[in-house]
């Protein structure tokens, strides 16, 4: 079935999804992205520039994964599209994703992300190449050993319960908004070792400014525009870091702020105070903007689906009323399969850009040097040849005995892959199960039945509307 058969006769929709059906089809003429070199047995790359350019700029936001899917549907896994005023080769499929992720010749640089956020995230670790990065990454592994996860736990622990509390106070939050308030103020405590304060709302304004920023059209700082306002945000967290690194130095605190400060590769590498506030700067974005993401898409599909949310909840109160330890966290199996079903179906960070450093062949198809290349986990994760109904809520497809998750090693990829796998993934799903741990003790949610959240992806997947969710305490 594809993307067109899913959507009904323009005759019975409303205007505005009549409108979006013949954006969505819109064709625009068939071009070859470059001529393979004569001999050489390879397929051009088939793609088209969409509108003048903005090209496919307005409706990757608008319509997200129905547009990469119906993309992936015209070209196959290997396509090119206009977007933000240059051209992209976008990689669909596990076959496609493996060849550029695994990246053993090492042809595809991280430099695809310093046309979106180097401005802004300036030499985080997922902005770095082939040695430096794995220098980088061995030495931050210290941060994120499991002892160190065990302290964060006991950091966070006691913020999401007094967060999650406060939220009675209004029936009907928008609980994206909540939510994001919320992991903002534990990256602030558990990476700072600060309680939150005047200064949260400022950060956390930086942070958004950032990383909307990444996708602006017009990309250079004219006043009033996004692009403009991720550079005062990137100096804002500047400052912020900069103006606390002397004091982490000086201590040995049990926040990743200190951890970092005194993290020692094997041959006694440290990172410099410049590379400190660089990771900082971005481990934090990661950190509470994905979890904010991912605890967001489960609670939607807990609300949609109360049997799951019983019998989530059910788990939770078992575990009684202390705050919950990591080996505590490890029982909540139900919101196992339901985060990963739900990161299955948003992934978080919705494209993995490249670039291509040298001609290269991909799946039979010629790609030259210095291409922007993307990588799609949203094509991955609803294949139909390795999902069972994928675009039906179905957390049990994780459970053992059927794990259709490892019908291919990039079939689920929510994480990224290869070397620059998410090195705080363990991080995320311990702190996204402690959230929903906190909310299944205190409340019961719910959204009206007909209610469908819609997702806004300008920058990193947010739902249009907040998610309004009718709010009762237990």
């Amino acid at each position: 079935m594809t993307i067109r058969d899913r959507v009904p006769p323009l005759t019975s929709l409303p205007l505005p999804a009549a409108v979006d059906r013949r954006l969505l089809g819109k064709r625009w003429p068939v071009k070859e992205l470059a001529s393979p070199p004569p001999g050489s047995g390879l397929a051009p790359v088939l793609g088209d520039d969409g509108p003048p350019l903005i090209g496919h700029t307005f409706d990757s936001m608008r319509f997200g994964v129905d547009f990469a899917l119906q993309r992936y549907e015209t070209f196959g896994p290997v396509s090119w599209m206009g977007s933000l005023g240059t051209r992209f080769v976008v990689l669909g499929g596990p076959e496609a994703t493996q060849f550029a992720l695994v990246n053993k010749d090492k042809v595809f640089s991280q430099e695809g992300w310093h046309f979106l956020i180097e401005r802004f995230f300036h030499r985080g670790l997922m902005l770095l190449d082939f040695e430096e990065h794995h220098l980088h990454r061995r030495i931050m592994q210290e941060a994120f050993t499991r002892d160190r996860l065990a302290s964060y736990a006991r950091q966070w622990g006691p913020a999401l319960r007094e967060g999650v509390g406060s939220w009675g106070a209004s029936g009907r939050p928008r609980l994206y908004w909540a939510l994001k308030r919320l992991t903002l103020d534990v990256a602030t405590r558990v990476f700072m070792g600060m309680p939150s304060g005047d200064n949260a709302a400022r950060i956390n304004r930086a942070f958004v400014d950032s990383v909307r920023a990444a996708t602006a059209l017009v990309r250079f700082p004219v006043p009033g525009g996004r692009w403009a306002a991720g550079l005062a945000g990137r100096r804002t967290l500047e400052q912020y870091f900069s103006e606390n690194l002397p004091a982490k130095r000086r201590s040995r605190g049990d926040d990743l702020f200190s951890a970092l400060c005194h993290a020692t590769g094997e041959d006694g590498e440290q990172f410099s105070d410049e590379d400190v506030v660089n990771h900082m700067i971005f481990l934090m974005m990661a950190a509470h903007d994905t979890t904010t993401i991912t605890s967001t898409a489960a609670a939607y599909h807990l609300a949609k689906h109360p049997e799951w949310q019983e019998r989530a909840r059910a788990e939770s109160l078992a575990l009684g009323d202390d705050l919950p330890d990591l080996a505590a966290l490890d029982e909540l199996k139900t919101l196992d399969l339901v985060i990963k079903e739900s990161l299955r179906l948003t992934a978080p960070v919705p494209s993995l850009p490249r670039k291509a450093l040298r001609d290269v062949a991909v799946l039979g198809h010629y790609v030259p040097a210095g291409t922007l290349v993307s990588v799609s986990p949203n094509t991955n994760h609803f294949s139909p040849d390795h999902w069972t109904n994928p675009h039906e809520f179905d957390p049990e497809r994780f459970a053992e005995g059927r794990r259709e998750d490892r019908s291919h090693r990039y079939a689920w990829m929510p994480f990224g892959g290869g070397a620059h796998k998410c090195i705080g993934l363990h991080f995320g799903t311990f702190e996204v199960k402690a959230v929903l741990h906190e909310l299944l003790r205190a409340y019961r949610w719910s959204v009206p039945e007909q209610y469908r959240m819609r997702w806004d992806y300008v920058s990193l997947p947010v739902p249009v509307d907040g998610l309004p969710v009718t709010l009762e305490r237990r």
